[in-house]
């Protein structure tokens, strides 16, 4: 590894993390009433986590598997897969709520009880996803990283791949946060420090794991992950869509996230 390589592949890992806070600057635009923007948003954030899971990350998963157990590797992929759920699930436990009651604002400012429990679930909402997109982005991160320095010119091409995506992530983290607590400035921060982990992969890759990363760890990265997104979608994004929107909104945000990754996919496939 020379050094120009070394500066080129944390310079792509880098850029793809920091789409993530573009995607948040979205928030800057929203109006905090547009409930329908809202369900829509968190339905298209859905259909993008639950598309790359099992269309993408799962198919790699298993892939990378192959190399280490012939015959078990689907099996390994599910152990992987369900072991992320597991995770993700005992997080979502130990997340607080939204500690004070009465910080939670609607735009009418009417703090009511059933409206501040709303509220602190959209809070939670929006922290269990920047959680579930930060533990998402350090392996991508250390995929763009390690590509990159094998390849610089695959390293570009995933480097791209991964900013697109994390671009409606973004927004996934920022607009819920935003519509909990009226702060834009809470809901960049917390958006932009998701995507941020992917530099801090590339750095871990670079110090810790250069000497270890594998198809194997990668392999058991995208399998959990895949099933940390998947949960998150359907424990959290989807039933908060249904309920800040109609029910037909959340579906065609859902459908759109999912099309939208799709054409990415083929684009850059």
């Amino acid at each position: 590894m020379n050094l120009n390589n070394i500066e080129i592949a944390f310079f792509l890992t880098l850029f793809a993390g920091l789409a993530t806070g573009v995607g948040s600057v979205f928030v800057f635009f929203a109006k905090r009433t547009d409930t329908k923007f809202l369900s829509v948003s968190l339905g298209f954030s859905a259909g993008m986590m639950i598309y790359v899971s099992f269309v993408e990350m799962l198919p790699y998963s298993e892939k990378a598997m192959q190399a280490y157990f012939e015959k078990g590797a689907f099996l390994m992929t599910l152990l992987a897969f369900f072991g992320g759920i597991v995770v993700i699930a005992l997080i979502d436990r130990l997340i607080p709520e939204f500690e004070n009651p009465h910080e939670a604002h609607k735009v009418e400012e009417v703090f009511d009880k059933k409206e501040a429990e709303s509220f602190r679930k959209l809070h939670h909402v929006g922290i269990c996803t920047a959680i579930a997109i930060a533990i998402h982005n350090f392996p991508e991160g250390m995929i763009t990283f390690v590509s990159s320095l094998s390849n610089v010119s695959l390293g570009v091409v995933i480097a791209v791949a991964v900013a697109l995506h994390n671009i409606p992530e973004g927004i996934s983290i920022s607009i819920p946060i935003y519509y909990a607590t009226g702060s834009k400035k809470k809901a960049f921060f917390y958006s932009l420090f998701s995507g941020l982990t992917e530099p801090m992969g590339a750095l871990l890759a670079f110090l810790v794991f250069r000497e270890i990363l594998n198809d194997l760890l990668f392999g058991i990265l995208f399998g959990a992950i895949a099933g940390i997104m998947v949960f998150i979608s359907f424990d959290e994004l989807l039933p908060a869509a249904k309920k800040y929107g109609e029910y037909h909104l959340a579906i065609y945000g859902l459908i759109l996230g999912m099309a939208l990754m799709a054409f990415s996919l083929f684009l850059l496939g």
